[in-house]
């Protein structure tokens, strides 16, 4: 029973590893893009390599109880999440009709 628990604590590490990985190559790609000029940074990609690596991210620091971190990475996807919302809406509800 002991083993059993071991392992499937060792599995849980594992998988919020890789998930803590693929999040940190995420934000790394979007800034990436961004600094080598391949994506602008008000594009839907961008904002969304943003959500996904932060949300992964901040799933491997909640697991680690690394909270802070946790804080900073949700504060980041949420950033990102405004910026494609404040970017859906209609500028004005009035028209120039000039």
């Amino acid at each position: 029973m002991v083993a059993m628990n071991v392992i499937n604590n060792m599995n849980n590490q594992v998988w919020f590893d890789t998930i803590g990985w693929l999040g940190a190559v995420a934000l790394l790609a979007a800034y990436a893009l961004v600094s080598f000029k391949r994506l602008e940074g008000d594009s839907s990609t961008f904002q969304l390599l943003n959500i996904g690596g932060s949300i992964l991210l901040a799933a491997n620091t909640i697991f680690y109880g690394s909270y802070p971190s946790t804080f900073v990475n949700l504060i980041w996807a949420g950033i990102a999440v405004f910026s494609i919302a404040a970017r859906r809406r209609p500028t004005s509800r009035y028209v120039d009709m000039k």
